[in-house]
């Protein structure tokens, strides 16, 4: 008899006072990818970046956790999340235990704020950084960001959610709804999720700003991705982030909302691989 295995859940370590559930595939001489999911009812790195993930792994090792709070990463006791302490001291215990000095990272959204501020306080740990409707820059709270931070449990919201976020809403089957319904079902998903950003919600976005001289601090090469028809954060934060960090480069698609790694997924792909392999030329200044 075929035992059904579920492909979120992967490999766990210690970090801290909890066990991380990561993914650890590919090997190669270059440098390590980190894969860092955004902040979605029922999102998990698997969820995220599994069609990233194969593609990278091709040619170099990568590391794709499940933040804690979110997906199978056990919960802290007490639980308790400061923005973005809580994940920086999770993902620096997590490539410690791993001993990976160095890798090169793309961050979702949430995950693109935590680069960020990764980079800022933790630089020599970063290579090439790649942002994908990050957050990090000062923009008003959306009320489609509201929504998915707001999200209570049932399959019609998950589809209202799942509608905001993709610009091509055939991609929200009801199969991919029952999906992540399901994930955000688990017993004690949800009153985790409702812990990490607590109302009011603006002071939490806030928390994730990186001041302006700091962002125009970060030596790294990065690469900017953004939907031009985001809803949950607007292009013009990628635009602000571009016009201030010194070795980055701005890519903006068309006909896509804050799914870039699903609606664009063909370039997308290429865009990432293309970039981390120059890093076999030498071509960095971080």
């Amino acid at each position: 008899m075929q035992v059904d295995t579920n492909p979120e859940v992967a490999q766990t370590i210690r970090t801290g006072g909890f066990e991380t559930n990561y993914h650890d595939v590919g090997s190669g001489d270059g440098i390590p990818v980190l894969l860092l999911h955004g902040s979605g009812a029922g999102v998990s790195a698997w969820a995220n970046w599994r069609g990233l993930i194969p593609v990278l792994a091709e040619q170099r090792r990568v590391i794709a956790p499940d933040l804690v709070g979110f997906g199978y990463t056990t919960l802290p006791d007490p639980v308790r999340f400061e923005i973005f302490d809580t994940w920086i001291d999770q993902i620096l215990a997590l490539l410690d235990a791993l001993e990976i000095p160095k890798v090169h990272v793309v961050g979702n959204s949430f995950g693109g704020g935590l680069a960020l501020h990764l980079a800022v306080r933790h630089p020599q740990r970063l290579g090439r950084i790649v942002l994908m409707g990050a957050g990090g820059v000062q923009f008003d709270f959306t009320p489609e960001l509201d929504a998915l931070w707001g999200y209570t449990p049932s399959v019609e919201n998950m589809k209202k959610i799942m509608d905001i976020m993709a610009y091509d809403r055939s991609l929200v089957t009801d199969e991919l709804a029952e999906l992540r319904y399901r994930a955000t079902a688990r017993p004690g998903a949800q009153e985790a999720f409702e812990q990490v950003f607590p109302e009011p919600r603006q002071r939490w976005l806030d928390a994730q700003i990186v001041p302006d001289a700091d962002l125009a601090a970060i030596e790294h090469e990065v690469l900017i991705l953004h939907g031009r028809e985001d809803r949950v954060v607007p292009v013009a934060a990628s635009q602000k982030m571009f016009d201030l960090i010194p070795n980055s480069q701005l890519h903006v698609f068309g006909k896509c909302g804050h799914w870039t790694q699903i609606e664009h997924a063909a370039r997308f792909q290429q865009l990432v691989s293309a970039f981390f392999a120059e890093d076999t030329a030498g071509a960095d200044r971080s």
